[in-house]
């Protein structure tokens, strides 16, 4: 990982997850973000390094240089740096952060009983995996 790099780690085996990252590779055309699955190798040791759990993902989580986003902050993040509309969605700032994350909560924490998971992760075509941190998918 670059100092420069900016890596969102997502739940591989979670269907609305695997929807998230499927979303960035269409939407991030000038490929800003990378993306790497917390069940990966690489997931782990960035998990491992900033003191999060490695085996119960709760949040998505945005990595820019050494800081560290997590819930609905790193959601306004990377939708600011997506092409025009998305950046809209950023509105939501304006709401408490204690509302956006509960609001994140109920649904991060409900996402396989709303949305389903998947037995294994979920590998991106090979155009993708220039995407994934490391061009590794799992």
């Amino acid at each position: 990982m670059q100092s420069t790099d900016k890596v969102i780690l997502f739940d591989g085996v979670c269907i609305l997850c695997s929807a998230w990252a499927r979303f960035l590779i269409r939407f991030d055309q000038k490929q800003k973000l990378k993306l790497a699955t917390v069940q990966s190798a690489e997931g782990q040791a960035i998990l491992k390094w900033f003191g999060l759990p490695t085996d119960a993902y709760e949040t998505m989580v945005l990595i820019e240089g050494s800081r560290l986003y997590t819930k609905s902050t790193a959601f306004f993040r990377v939708m600011m740096r997506l092409p025009f509309p998305w950046p809209i969605t950023c509105v939501g700032w304006i709401v408490p952060t204690f509302l956006r994350n509960w609001l994140y909560d109920r649904i991060a924490l409900n996402r396989y009983l709303l949305f389903g998971r998947n037995d294994t992760c979920v590998m991106p075509t090979k155009d993708h995996t220039s995407r994934f941190l490391n061009g590794q998918t799992d």
